[in-house]
Formats: C-alpha cells, sequence, structure tokens
C-alpha cells in the first residue's frame, strides 16, 4: 500500500490524543468522581455515532523530525447523534491544563458553534475548563500581554436559531461560566460541579479570606438562587439524562416543529380526581404537578428550574404526542405569586417556547405580584413587567387554564390580552383587579371607619360583594369565554393542541427580537 506509513503514522498520533492527559492525571481525576470527556461522550451520544474533528490537533514535541511526545488539544468534539437525532457536541478535556480555553488548539469550540449554525442542528456543550485559565502563564509564554476579545455573535446565532444545551461538569469559570449560562437549558451536578465568574483563589484576595469552591458556586447557589443554572443533577449521568430528555421535545433548529410522538395515554381521558384537586377554602394550597398529570401525558412532564423561582413551574410534556411548554402557579411557594426570580423564570421560559415553536399552556391561579419592601427592592414590577411583555411577544398558540386566582396586574398578564387565545376556567375561577378580602379595606375604608362596629361593617361589604363573585356572572357577561368539568382539561386541550400544530409551519423561522439567555 502506497500509503501506508502516512496511515500508520496517523493511527500512532489518534492513539497519543485518546490518552488525554496522560494515566496519571486521569487517575487524579477519576479519583475526584469525575469522568473522562472520553468516557461522558460514550455514556451519552448514540452508541457509534460519535464522528470527531480536530483528534489530531495539539501541542507535538520533534526531535530529528520526529513526533517525540505529543499534549492532545483539551477539548474534543464532533458530530453525533442523540436519540436518533443530529448534534454537535463538544466538551473540555480537564486533564489537560485543567480545561483551560487557551489549551484548545486553533479555536475548536468555535468552529464547533459555526458548525451547529451551518447545519442547523443543536449544539451540546460539557463544560469542565478553568475559561481563560492559565492566561497568566501565557504571558510568559508569548511574551506580552493581550486584550481580552471574544466573537459572541455565534453565541447570539445560535440562540436564536438552534437549541444550545450546556452542562457544567466541574469547577467553570470566566468564559467557561458564560458557555454554561448562554444555553436554552443548563445542568450542573450537586456537589461535583461549581460556576463562578472566578474561582475561589482569585475572589480570596479581593474579600480576605478563604472561601471553599462549592461556597461560591455551587448548584445551592446557581440551580436555586441565581438562576444562572436551570437543573441540579444528582450525578453525571443524570445530567446527561436531563439533556437528552430535553432535546427530544425541540426541534432541531426554528424552521421545524417539535417532533411528535405516538402515545398510549388516552386523548379523551377524563382524570376524576381533578373534581377535588381546588380546595373550597381559597386559603389553602393544593399540588400543582400532581395537577398537571393528571392532564399532560402520563410521564412526560420535565421540568425546568424547580429550585428558582418557585412560585412558576414550568416545563417541557406531551398532550396527545405532542410537545407543548406549560406554565403553572404553584401555591405551596408565596401563594404563587409573582417575584423577582419567578418573573425572570418566566421570561426565559417563554422565549425559549416561542424561539423553537412550542405551544404555551398556562394553568392560572396568580394572586398577583409579591408584595413588601423586599419585593419592591428587588425590582419585582420591573421584572414582572419584562416577564409580561415577553409574553405579548410570543406569536405561538397560547392556551390559558384558569384553575383558580387571576388578580391584579400580574394576573392580567397570564395571556396577551390582544390576540386571540384558547381560555378555559374552572368552576373554581376567581377573580379581579383585588381579592375581595384585601380590597375591601382599600376601597371601603372611610365607610367602614365611620362605622359604629367596623369590623361587622366590613364583614357586611364583602358578603355583599362575595354574593356576586360566582363566575357564572364572568361568563354571562363573556368576560370568560367557557367554563369547564375540569375532567374535559385534557381532551379539550388535545384538541386545541392539533388545531395549533396545523397553525405552527407557518410561524416558524428566526425571530426577529432573537433570544437571550
Amino acid at each position: 500500500m502506497v500509503w501506508e506509513p502516512e496511515l500508520e503514522e496517523l493511527e500512532r498520533r489518534k492513539q497519543l490524543a485518546y490518552k488525554l492527559g496522560g494515566e496519571e492525571r486521569i487517575q487524579r481525576h477519576h479519583d475526584r468522581h469525575h469522568l473522562t470527556i472520553r468516557e461522558r461522550l460514550d455514556l451519552i451520544v448514540d452508541e457509534g455515532s460519535f464522528h470527531e474533528r480536530g483528534v489530531l490537533a495539539g501541542k507535538g514535541t520533534y526531535e530529528d523530525g520526529e513526533l517525540t511526545e505529543f499534549i492532545p488539544s483539551n477539548y474534543v468534539m464532533g458530530l453525533a447523534k442523540i436519540g436518533g437525532r443530529s448534534v454537535v457536541i463538544g466538551g473540555d478535556d480537564f486533564t489537560v491544563r485543567g480545561g483551560a480555553a487557551d489549551g484548545s488548539i486553533g479555536q475548536k469550540k468555535g468552529h464547533a458553534e459555526k458548525m451547529a449554525l451551518e447545519l442547523s442542528i443543536p449544539i451540546v456543550k460539557l463544560v469542565d475548563g478553568t475559561g481563560g485559565g492559565g492566561s497568566v502563564k501565557t504571558i510568559e509564554d508569548i511574551g506580552r500581554t493581550y486584550l481580552p476579545g471574544m466573537n459572541i455573535s455565534d453565541l447570539a446565532a445560535l440562540m436564536s436559531q438552534v437549541p444550545v444545551v450546556a452542562a457544567a461538569m466541574g469547577s467553570v469559570a470566566g468564559i467557561g461560566a458564560m458557555y454554561v449560562a448562554g444555553a436554552h437549558f443548563s445542568v450542573m451536578v450537586r456537589d461535583h460541579s461549581q460556576v463562578f465568574v472566578a474561582g475561589p483563589v482569585v475572589v480570596a484576595r479581593g474579600i480576605g479570606r478563604e472561601i471553599d469552591r462549592n461556597e461560591l458556586g455551587g448548584s445551592q447557589i446557581h440551580a436555586r438562587k441565581s438562576g444562572a443554572v436551570d437543573n441540579e443533577a444528582e450525578d453525571e449521568q443524570d445530567a446527561f439524562r436531563q439533556i437528552k430528555q430535553f432535546l427530544s421535545y425541540l426541534p432541531q433548529n426554528v424552521w421545524q416543529i417539535p417532533p411528535v410522538i405516538e402515545s398510549d395515554d388516552p386523548t379523551d381521558r377524563r382524570d376524576e380526581e381533578l373534581l377535588s384537586m381546588i380546595p373550597r377554602d381559597r386559603m389553602r394550597p393544593y399540588d400543582v404537578r400532581k395537577m398537571l398529570a393528571c392532564v399532560l401525558d402520563r410521564d412526560s412532564f420535565f421540568e425546568i428550574g424547580r429550585y428558582f423561582g418557585g412560585s412558576q413551574v414550568t416545563g417541557l410534556a406531551r398532550l396527545g404526542g405532542r410537545p407543548v411548554a406549560v406554565l403553572a402557579n404553584d401555591p405551596t411557594r408565596m401563594g404563587g405569586s409573582m417575584d423577582g426570580p419567578a418573573s425572570d423564570k418566566i421570561m426565559k421560559f417563554v422565549d425559549m417556547a416561542d424561539t423553537f415553536n412550542l405551544p404555551i399552556v398556562n394553568f392560572v391561579d396568580q394572586p398577583g405580584f409579591m408584595l413588601g419592601v423586599a419585593a419592591e427592592e428587588a425590582g419585582t414590577i420591573k421584572r414582572g413587567t419584562r416577564a409580561l411583555i415577553a409574553i405579548a411577544q410570543a406569536t405561538v398558540p397560547w392556551a390559558s387554564v384558569i384553575v383558580r386566582r387571576v388578580y391584579g396586574v400580574a394576573g392580567g398578564g397570564h395571556q396577551n390580552g390582544g390576540r386571540w387565545n384558547y381560555r378555559v376556567a374552572w368552576p373554581s375561577g376567581d377573580w379581579g383587579s383585588l381579592p375581595i378580602e384585601g380590597g375591601v379595606m382599600a376601597a371601603y375604608r372611610r365607610d367602614i371607619e365611620a362605622s359604629p362596629d367596623p369590623e361587622a361593617r366590613r364583614q357586611e361589604i364583602e358578603d355583599k360583594l362575595n354574593a356576586l363573585r360566582s363566575p357564572f356572572r364572568t361568563a354571562e357577561a363573556y368576560n370568560i369565554e367557557d367554563i369547564i368539568d375540569p375532567r374535559e382539561t385534557r381532551p379539550l386541550l388535545c384538541d386545541w393542541l392539533e388545531l395549533a400544530y396545523n397553525a405552527l409551519p407557518a410561524l416558524t423561522g428566526e425571530k426577529r427580537r432573537g433570544m437571550r439567555p
């Protein structure tokens, strides 16, 4: 064979690349209970589907023209399939320079992003790097400092065109942290991954004390308080499972509609439990996730951001095998009211659903914006207004199921009132500008205070107004289109969604405003 020596050399160099940072560093990585990048790729992609790009990239040492040592690029990437669908996937190799961005060689990460854009397929980023870390050493290597710069336009284009998924697999800082935050869906591993702008060593110099990496940027910070990361995983395998599930609801790009599957859950299923789901006592909460399970396809609900903005539930599910984006209020958390974090969560989720042509179903039990000094200091009204504008800008089909309360400005934003939406209410529906219980004192204060028995007068006014509270009176004025038996919710939504999917092809394409994380 004429080219046999070159093919042997090609295979030798591949084998050197497959050794990553060497046995000792791989062992240290395993001792920290982390998988290597190649082990991760084997677990997440369909078997035998990974086709690597740039395997030969690295730094070679030569003597007399012969390669004597080879340190591979610390970024491994290529094309693969996940659930039978094509993706670009790449990840940092922590065993080489700690996954530092300046060790990736030849802008492989940028190449992966451009490949996803050109092919219009999702990109999955397994981030385990220290961002620009190591750049101080780079000063010595290149003999000068350098002006930080990056091309963020590709990320902006990706966010507007194809699904972007990121997982923090270890300690992630700097630009790596931005990769995790700049995604439609992000996940981190509890106790094993951290995300921060700068790591503990840098931060310690600023705050004057040592700080643990998990204390600085663990999942208890970013999946529960900051909202920088959507979900928390038990381990790496759980993170991969969540990534696969998230992608299963989304189209390959914004020019396609979401993938429909066969469902063995009857679309005409009527769950009797829904009849007793909502308590007559308006102050009593209920299990909103149990309610959703009675309506959505069995075991199809994939919750996103459960621990952040907890009064608002967001997730992806199916109705009759058709993907749908789900919003719901959780009355066990602040009564289901909208605070700053819940507003941020709604805005991102609605933007994501609208970007990828996912019809939205909103199960409404909204008592209004969160009240009080802390809520005002947190900018709740500004953040809430941004969420309501996201709802107003969404063009995908929208359905609202009014389960119980619809109050105030936040309640009024349960859908875009300027367009047609499919809307139904349960007999438990309760709405207005303010709840009667709290609004009476605001509206009738002088009357009540002037009464010989203020408490009796307040109760008298409340009783009179409660007699007018019936949702059937609202239906008489056609201010609510339909009041339904709760058991009819699933059949009606499945019928609506079938019609909605017929309208989706006309709505596909890149949204003019783009998508921001």
